[in-house]
């Protein structure tokens, strides 16, 4: 479980005692990381205020805007060629907004979140 507290060494060094216990709305979560899969696993999470946030866990296609024709189609993902997020997501191949991703419509840079909308929405760029 991760924990959205104050740190508790203070900029000296010394200890920073906790004047009460934890609460219900300082946990968090570690993030829903996308990747290329076999079939759509979208993931519903309780979020603070009663909402409901979607999770896509892993992948199979994407919704790819052409700006030249002003169309969008449902492609598949083929693979992610880079992620500027980090050298690490590109390695393992995690999609996050921003991350160039290869289609069968061609390259495309996603502009959605897909660890928090539970969709992959993308506009293609010319490669």
């Amino acid at each position: 479980m991760v924990w959205r507290l104050k740190d508790l060494k203070k900029p000296t060094g010394g200890r920073r005692r906790p004047y009460r216990k934890k609460r219900k709305r300082e946990r968090g979560r570690h993030p829903i990381e996308t990747l290329i899969g076999e079939r759509q696993v979208v993931v519903k999470r309780r979020v603070r205020g009663g909402g409901i946030k979607l999770g896509l866990k892993s992948a199979v296609y994407a919704n790819v805007a052409d700006p030249e024709t002003k169309e969008v189609r449902k492609v598949k993902v083929l693979s992610v060629k880079s992620n500027p997020a980090s050298v690490d997501y590109s390695r393992r191949g995690v999609i996050t907004k921003g991350a160039l991703i290869e289609t069968e419509a061609g390259p495309a840079r996603v502009t959605s979140r897909p660890g928090q909308d539970g969709v992959i929405n993308a506009i293609k760029v010319s490669s």
